[in-house]
């Protein structure tokens, strides 16, 4: 069950990440990935709080992390943005 909150939680964060991402759309891509390295660093640490276990955070990380980008590449296809002039 701990796994399971420790994903849910992180899904989470990537979504303030998405949210974060799409307020600061003309920022550059330097402050992007600095941006997605502290997102990243906070939903370790979370998991690695509620785990208490490196391996077991790697792994439940990791998942959450595919889990959404595979959600992003989906809601791309499916909803596409209009591009805008």
């Amino acid at each position: 069950m701990k796994k399971y909150v420790a994903f849910i939680f992180q899904l989470m964060i990537w979504s303030g990440f998405k949210l974060a991402e799409w307020l600061s759309h003309r920022d550059h891509t330097v402050y992007k990935v600095l941006m997605f390295a502290a997102f990243f660093y906070l939903a370790f640490l979370l998991a690695r709080s509620i785990l208490k276990s490196n391996r077991q955070t790697l792994v439940i990380t990791g998942a959450s992390l595919a889990t959404y980008g595979l959600l992003q590449l989906f809601l791309q296809q499916v909803l596409p943005l209009p591009i805008s002039s």
